[in-house]
């Protein structure tokens, strides 16, 4: 299979200098990328602005992005051509309305308008092809894990969408539950980000062939 993984946080320019980003270090999507991989598909991984791991380097395709109109133009480029989009890239919710040239001066307090940034998941729900498969991701409060996700897969319409509670960020381990379209859920228990991505893979190559 030909599979595309975002990973890593976007940025978001205030001015030349600052930036609004989050703390995703991209260790899912790495870990996805390697898997994928030693199952012997094609992947191509796009970046955010991480440290990329050599193993990672020297086993897929990376390209970078920057901004979440980076990713955009990225994935209008490289999902028509893609069996599976797995997104788990961290993308900002909202980015700056006016970009600030130059380096603005230190003062008393600086206001930023925001906007929206587009839900660039769900943009490419709309033109995928029956033959595609779009794996979502949820972070959310464990007390809502369960309807915020679902809520977003529906939302979204994405095939399944795999939840995690808030304290995934910056762990090596993780507890997540995947839900898919159909209604069914997998819980495969608390495992390290590199035996979960094994798992994901493998349940994916699943759902892909039981749509063939």
């Amino acid at each position: 299979m030909r599979i595309l993984i975002t990973a890593g946080p976007t940025r978001e320019p205030i001015d030349d200098v600052r930036f609004i980003s989050n703390r995703s270090s991209g260790q899912m999507g790495f870990a996805l990328a390697e898997a994928a991989s030693s199952a012997g598909h094609d992947v191509t991984l796009l970046l955010g602005p991480v440290l990329l791991p050599p193993s990672v380097a020297e086993r897929v395709n990376v390209i970078r992005f920057n901004t979440t109109a980076d990713l955009e133009a990225l994935l209008a480029e490289h999902f028509p051509q893609c069996d599976v989009l797995i997104k788990a890239a961290a993308v900002a919710d909202y980015r700056p309305a006016t970009l600030i040239k130059g380096k603005t001066p230190r003062g008393e307090g600086l206001k930023i308008e925001l906007e929206p940034t587009p839900d660039l998941v769900a943009g490419c729900a709309k033109i995928k092809r029956d033959d595609q498969t779009i794996i979502a991701f949820a972070l959310e409060d464990p007390l809502v894990l369960e309807t915020r996700a679902v809520e977003k897969m529906q939302r979204k319409k994405v095939d399944a969408i795999l939840a995690n509670p808030l304290q995934t960020m910056d762990s090596t381990d993780i507890e997540p539950i995947l839900f898919y379209a159909d209604g069914r859920r997998d819980e495969p228990g608390r495992m390290v980000k590199l035996a979960l991505a094994g798992w994901l893979i493998s349940k994916i190559e699943s759902v892909t062939q039981q749509a063939d």
